[in-house]
């Protein structure tokens, strides 16, 4: 099954934002995923394991680096 999802990394209590984010970029294209990044979030789809298992890697390892929350909508029927 091919699904998107639409991603909003918030790091917290960080003094820099944007490393974060830029590793979880990097983290979805090493997964071979379609990717649209914008302003305030970022849309994948691929197959649905892939985006499953890149989003929880993404999720992983920026907690890794602090506080964080993260905002995941996913659809298996249209393209967010």
């Amino acid at each position: 099954m091919h699904i998107s999802a639409q991603i909003s990394l918030y790091p917290l209590k960080q003094q820099r934002l944007s490393p974060v984010i830029e590793e979880a970029w990097r983290i979805l294209e090493e997964n071979s995923l379609d990717l649209q990044k914008g302003g305030m979030s970022t849309v994948v789809s691929g197959p649905a394991e892939m985006v499953f298992n890149a989003i929880q890697e993404v999720f992983m390892r920026s907690a890794e680096k602090g506080s964080l929350s993260m905002v995941v909508t996913f659809s298996n029927a249209c393209p967010i």
